[in-house]
C-alpha cells in the first residue's frame, strides 16, 4: 500500500495541523472496480489533534474523468466536497460509523486512502452527463445523440375509456 495518503501520528503534537495530498491516476488504480480511472484533485486536510481524538476537515477539489450516462464518451467532471471525520483513539479499529473512525491508541499512522475515495465518489453527481456549452447545447457526442433519437419509440396515444372514471375521481378531490 502506498503511503502517500497517510498522516504520521507519532510525534504529531496537539493543536492545529494541515496537510495536502495530490490525487491522480495512480490513486484510482488502487481501486480496481472504480468507475473513475483518472483525475486531478487536491485533498486539503485540516486537523485538530487532541489527546483522545483527531478532528479532520477534508476538502477535495479538482476534476475526474468519467463516462457520460447519455453518450458513453469520457468527460471531465468537476468535484468539490467538504467532509468531517472524527478519528478516536481507542482499543481497536472500528469503521462502522462513516463519520467516526476508531483506531488503536498505539497506531503510528492514519491511512486515509479509503476515506478520500469514498468522499470523491459521494461528490459525483447522480446524473453524469456532459455539461452544456456556452450556447446551452449539449457537448455529448453528436453521432451518438442522433443514434439515440433514431431508437426512441414514439408512444401511441390511445384514449382508453377505463381511465375516464379515475380521472373523474382525481378532479373531484
Amino acid at each position: 500500500m502506498s503511503g502517500s495518503y497517510t498522516i504520521l501520528l507519532s510525534g504529531l503534537k496537539e493543536g492545529h495541523h494541515a496537510v495536502d495530498f495530490e490525487i491522480d491516476k495512480e490513486f484510482f488504480e488502487l481501486f480496481e472496480e472504480s468507475e473513475v480511472k483518472e483525475g486531478s484533485l487536491i485533498a486539503n486536510i485540516e486537523m485538530d489533534k487532541r489527546s483522545t481524538h483527531l478532528d479532520l476537515i477534508i476538502r477535495v477539489s479538482g476534476s475526474v474523468r468519467i463516462s457520460c450516462d447519455r453518450c458513453l464518451e469520457m468527460f471531465s467532471q468537476p468535484i468539490a466536497s467538504e467532509n468531517r471525520l472524527l478519528v478516536k483513539f481507542g482499543k481497536s479499529i472500528d469503521d462502522t460509523d462513516p463519520d467516526i473512525l476508531s483506531i488503536p491508541i498505539y497506531e503510528n499512522e492514519l491511512d486515509l486512502h479509503q476515506q478520500l475515495y469514498e468522499f470523491i465518489m459521494l461528490a459525483l453527481p447522480i446524473k453524469r452527463v456532459h455539461p452544456l456549452d456556452k450556447n446551452g447545447k449539449s457537448m455529448c457526442d453528436p453521432v451518438m445523440l442522433k443514434k439515440l433519437e433514431e431508437l426512441i419509440i414514439e408512444e401511441e396515444k390511445e384514449d382508453d375509456p377505463r381511465w375516464d372514471e379515475l380521472k373523474k375521481l382525481m378532479n373531484d378531490n
